[in-house]
């Protein structure tokens, strides 16, 4: 058989092109948390924490990057470790950013969007991460928007994550997943999580009883022509949700800063964040790194149920 154009861009380990051609269970997780979401060492421990987990629950982990000239699914440890290095200096690639990325030949980590996208390339169906990009606050001026929704409304891989970033408009995020025909189900809630907090008094319209009633709306949303992502949400650990007002205040606060540093576009994310920890006494990071880690977990729960017989 003819591999696809462009099939020689595609780097997939051999551990991952092995469980898959053996149908046995494989999570996709992303690389810009730790290029550029978390500081170090944080960054390096929790992409070894998030890949452990989904080993423990019996899934193979796929993290995506790009490196000379191609796209890296199940990407080795020398490469993680090169991204958690700040002297290394990777790029950001979002999905629009692939080919940019892939011609320049440089070191790059994958957002939400790029990691979707690489990962339905790689025939893997389960992705997890901590929070997807949505609209930010006041883009009924900026237009900021990110590709994350648009991605989500065209891939057809289900995620696993605590819902968006609490730094956007949450209700015109939820809104915006609507329009674009991305169900959110949640899983042990009827409320979109904050990320950092557990809840946001914005109801759903769906949810699950549990991993194995996931696994099984998976196979059956995604065998309708045309259907895309699935978005499971879940809230953050118990022990490491954060109080909604609180979490307010600091981000209301660190918005302040970036718009008086005349932060913009996809810097403003990173920036706020590194301002929340600071603010929060390193709370918002705690609460970061557990819920990256619980839901790589889930993911990989959900993944091994759906290589179940009675659910593919």
């Amino acid at each position: 058989m003819n591999a696809p154009p462009g099939a020689d861009l595609l780097r997939v380990s051999e551990e991952v092109r092995e469980a898959l051609e053996s149908r046995r269970p494989v999570v996709a997780l992303e690389s810009s948390l730790i290029a550029q979401g978390l500081p170090a060492p944080h960054n390096i421990e929790t992409a070894n924490a998030a890949e452990a987990a989904v080993r423990e629950e019996g899934a193979v982990p796929a993290t995506t990057a790009i490196e000379a000239g191609a796209l890296l699914v199940g990407a080795p440890r020398q490469i993680l470790e090169r991204l958690a290095d700040p002297e290394s200096r990777p790029a950001k690639a979002a999905s629009r950013d692939l080919g940019l990325a892939l011609a320049s030949g440089r070191l790059a980590s994958t957002t939400v969007s790029a990691s979707l996208r690489i990962a339905h390339w790689a025939g893997i169906e389960l992705f997890a991460t901590g929070g997807i990009g949505g609209v930010h606050r006041g883009a009924g001026q900026s237009f900021d928007v990110s590709s994350d929704i648009d991605e989500l409304a065209a891939t057809p891989v289900a995620v696993v994550c605590s819902g968006a970033k609490s730094i956007l408009d949450l209700p015109a995020t939820l809104e915006m997943l609507e329009t674009r025909r991305v169900p959110v189900i949640g899983i042990g809630t009827d409320q979109l999580p904050g990320f950092f907090t557990a809840a946001t008094g914005l109801p759903l319209s769906h949810s699950v009883s549990g991993l194995s009633e996931a696994a099984q709306l998976i196979g059956l949303h995604h065998s309708i022509p045309g259907a895309a992502s699935l978005l499971f949400v879940q809230p953050p650990p118990a022990e490491l949700a954060l109080e909604r007002d609180k979490v307010e205040r600091w981000i209301e606060d660190a918005l302040v800063e970036a718009a008086s540093a005349n932060v913009r576009g996809g810097e403003v994310t990173p920036f706020v964040l590194q301002r929340l920890s600071a603010l929060s006494g390193g709370a918002t990071v705690r609460t970061n790194i557990g819920l990256i880690v619980n839901n790589a977990r889930t993911a990989a729960r959900i993944a091994r149920a759906r290589s179940q017989p009675n659910t593919a």
